[in-house]
């Protein structure tokens, strides 16, 4: 897809099912709490908002938190996610709740994909960014319980100033798990996480170099969130090497891209958390074709600094979330990209 689909529709739909999570990540964008909220969508809602972004057919529809695990309509809610025909992913936090799930009943209910955080090398430093003491072994069983299941598996990794230098060790982590993709995360300073967990720009640039060389010899697939960069360093690199142009995605904040919270705000993503309007007054994709605050992130001519002059803002755009955090404005320039666009003639 390109900014012209875009404007007509997202590519991905993330809703955040709960807040409700016993873990207590350092970098948790949702500040999830012990219980559920009342004013979350209820099943019945649930169940029209499936509806919606099921006449639209996005690449993939996420149930994400929190932790969805708390959600005892979840098995009902993937069957009817998967009935109206959308790829269905799911994005727990390794807890007990998730480890009580009936993995069996979510393969047979239709769901696509699970995803499991990684964030540290060592059991002491997954642990330590997760809050709780036992956050790693309960991440294995689930990934042991998914494989049983036949359901493929994602693995999610943030990176932060704190766990960079277990990257290389990291790396080796995820190639003895065998997932289907491994997903990088670049920190946004949201929620819980602030600045000083945000990695040097030039440490950033490093590791999403050492990404693009590594995703050239593993079997899985290798994506970022929040490092939309990644995507000028994968064609820097190729034009170096004499490669064929890779084929690369476009999605951004606001931009392919749609996050609903749990009590049905709509977000450009769950990092940039400006409410465009809700799904019980308005319906998602009239939010997202209509609303000011989306049309202007798919506006390439609206970003601002360098990300304004840059050869690569058609494919990149820099992280919208992080400009926000850091500069309050979401079309300010990426505050973690060390790339200086050429001039312009």
């Amino acid at each position: 897809m390109n900014w012209i689909s875009y404007c007509d529709r997202p590519e991905v739909v993330v809703w955040e099912m709960t807040r409700a999570c016993r873990l207590a990540c350092t970098h948790c964008r949702a500040e999830a709490q012990p219980k559920r909220d009342p004013l979350e969508l209820d099943t019945n809602e649930a169940r029209t908002l499936i509806d919606h972004v099921a006449a639209f057919s996005p690449r993939f529809f996420i149930f994400s938190g929190g932790d969805p695990s708390r959600r005892p309509d979840l098995v009902e809610l993937v069957a009817h996610a998967a009935s109206r025909g959308l790829r269905v992913a799911l994005s727990p936090s390794a807890t007990p709740d998730m480890l009580a799930l009936d993995f069996e009943a979510l393969a047979e209910a239709g769901l696509a994909c699970l995803s499991f955080s990684l964030d540290g090398a060592t059991e002491e430093t997954h642990n330590t960014f997760r809050g709780v003491k036992r956050a790693w072994e309960w991440t294995m069983q689930g990934i042991a319980a998914t494989r049983k299941a036949g359901i493929p598996f994602q693995i999610n990794t943030t990176i932060t100033a704190q766990n960079y230098h277990e990257f290389d060790a990291m790396t080796t982590l995820v190639e003895s798990l065998k997932p289907s993709v491994w997903s990088i995360f670049m920190v946004v300073p949201t929620g819980r996480a602030d600045a000083h967990q945000l990695p040097e720009p030039k440490q950033a640039e490093a590791l999403l170099n050492k990404l693009c060389e590594l995703s050239r010899r593993v079997p899985f697939a290798i994506k970022t969130t929040e490092a939309p960069q990644y995507r000028r360093i994968q064609l820097q690199q190729a034009e170096r090497a004499g490669l064929e142009r890779p084929h690369v995605g476009g999605t951004n904040d606001g931009r392919g891209f749609v996050f609903i919270s749990h009590r049905g705000e709509v977000c450009p993503s769950g990092f940039l958390p400006v409410s465009a309007g809700n799904v019980r007054r308005l319906p998602l994709l009239q939010i997202y074709r209509e609303s000011p605050l989306f049309r202007s992130l798919r506006n390439p001519t609206a970003l601002k600094g360098k990300c304004g002059r840059c050869d690569y803002r058609m494919l990149c755009g820099g992280s919208r979330a992080r400009a926000f955090a850091l500069r309050g404005d979401p079309l300010a320039e990426e505050p973690l990209c060390t790339y200086q666009p050429k001039p312009q003639e």
